[in-house]
């Protein structure tokens, strides 16, 4: 079965280019150009992956980006922010309420496909047990003591990666690189964040242990 991609774009130019690029990656794509009809859409049938344009005509993406997270259903929904805003604020705003990528415009279409891919890349089968948590990785549910916590895909991507280097020290670089590529235009602060909002829904602060001027680790 196809995954299901929506796109969000006001510029209907842009949107085409988006929805044909797509399409002939093997996606099911479907355009939305305003927030009312994405929304519409969205309350009747859930995509796996969201292209969000942060400039709408009646609402800013990020406001849009609040109404999705703020309902835990839609944690496995990956979503992609396209935004021509280049400042780093912006783009660490927006990871911050729960996108899992930003692509600054003009960008390449290649590029776009190459993000979109990395989001379903994920492998099979995989448990980890760590500080009485339970990570099942194909499933992408975490859970301790019968309850379930709930990261977004980033957030749970960063947590699997400092799993599978448990023993290891791995630098925010490192971590930017392999979740967003090496072209990827991010500050180390972008992570720093995440690291805190693992801590913060997990409520174990100890976790992940910070290595000043290093990096992050898993605490074994």
């Amino acid at each position: 079965m196809k995954k299901l991609i929506y796109s969000i774009e006001d510029d209907k130019d842009i949107a085409y280019i988006i929805r044909i690029a797509l399409e002939n990656s093997g996606y099911e794509v479907k355009s939305f150009y305003d927030e009312e009809s994405f929304i519409n859409e969205f309350n009747n049938k859930k995509p796996d992956l969201f292209l969000l344009d942060m400039m709408l005509p009646k609402i800013q993406g990020q406001d849009l980006l609040k109404i999705i997270r703020s309902d835990n259903t839609n944690n496995d929904i990956d979503i992609i922010i396209i935004s021509a805003n280049k400042l780093i604020s912006d783009k660490v705003d927006g990871l911050n309420l729960g996108a899992d990528d930003y692509i600054e415009k003009p960008f390449d279409i290649l590029e776009l496909i190459s993000r979109v891919n990395a989001r379903f890349r994920k492998n099979k089968n995989v448990i980890y047990n760590i500080d009485g948590f339970i990570i099942n990785e194909d499933k992408r549910i975490i859970t301790k003591d019968s309850k379930q916590y709930k990261l977004t895909n980033s957030e749970f991507d960063i947590l699997l990666i400092l799993l599978k280097e448990k023993g290891n020290i791995v630098s925010r670089d490192t971590l930017i690189t392999t979740l967003w590529g090496n072209n990827a235009n991010y500050e180390s602060r972008t992570i720093d964040m995440h690291i805190k909002n693992i801590r913060k829904k997990l409520d174990d602060q100890n976790i992940i242990i910070t290595v000043h001027g290093v990096g992050y680790r898993i605490n074994e």
